[in-house]
């Protein structure tokens, strides 16, 4: 599929999403239940002419939230194995092409390739394929994620460049032990490509993972509480960053639970 077609369909699939992945009501029973929430991580890259498509598919996504009875958490995460090809994508990290190169190994796949779409770390979105991103949403929606808490955010008063976050999770339901992750996010984030496969282009993405960083482990039949700690980088807005916490099984594997928090206080 071309480019361009490529880009028609996804801006078109997002629209169709809410029609299509709402299964039919038979009981009438309102929704009162906490929504499931669901991490859905792209790996991409500004040196990929393919990728802009996806980088909107997922604004959309995180825009309308069109899953029933869910929330979509969103993760765009920037390799770097494009940056050798004109232009270095700024949000790029070696870190997180390790990250989909484990995700490419236990998945069973040749290589890493981009635009991916992974959910809840164990299932790939074929963006091509309207009936199976349905089925593979509302199959995630239906899950019992264990329960995470994101305490209020502040930015310290001594040190203005150092957020801090407590965390909790509800493990008494958990059967094993299993890692918890933070990422912080750059809520909005614009770039001018100057050259490379994208050059000229002025691209735009939600959720940019800056770090994932691993801060415990949730033990079985347990409760976690933990405190996140970040520096700042020089002159970023908190602002315009979000929280995500998420708990998943080593390998990378399944994603156990996750939550995430816009970071909105008053900051000086």
């Amino acid at each position: 599929m071309n480019c361009a077609r490529t880009r028609l369909f996804l801006l078109q699939l997002v629209m169709l999403l809410p029609c299509s992945a709402i299964p039919a009501q038979s009981n009438g029973t309102p929704a009162a239940k906490t929504k499931t929430p669901i991490l859905i991580e792209l790996f991409t890259s500004e040196g990929c002419s393919s990728c802009p498509p996806a980088d909107a598919w997922l604004r959309r996504l995180d825009a309308a939230q069109p899953i029933p009875g869910a929330q979509a958490i969103v993760l765009s995460e920037h390799v770097d194995y494009w940056n050798h090809d004109g232009w270095k994508d700024p949000f790029s990290s070696p870190l997180l092409t390790e990250r989909q190169s484990e995700y490419a190994r236990i998945l069973g796949l040749s290589s890493p390739y981009t635009p991916q779409l992974i959910v809840n770390g164990k299932s790939e979105l074929q963006l091509t394929d309207n009936e199976q991103v349905s089925k593979v949403l509302l199959e995630a929606a239906k899950a019992s994620p264990v329960p995470i808490a994101i305490g209020a955010i502040s930015v310290n008063a001594d040190s203005p460049d150092v957020l801090r976050a407590h965390i909790v999770a509800d493990g008494t339901a958990q059967k094993h032990d299993a890692d918890i992750f933070a990422v912080l996010a750059i809520d909005h984030a614009e770039s001018q490509v100057l050259h490379g496969e994208n050059g000229g282009r002025h691209l735009t993405h939600v959720a940019v993972a800056q770090e994932v960083v691993k801060i415990g482990k949730i033990e079985k039949g347990k409760t976690f509480n933990g405190d996140y700690r970040a520096k700042l980088k020089p002159g970023q807005n908190p602002k315009n960053l979000r929280l995500v916490v998420f708990i998943q099984d080593s390998g990378p594997g399944e994603v156990l639970g996750a939550a995430e928090q816009e970071i909105t206080f008053p900051t000086k």
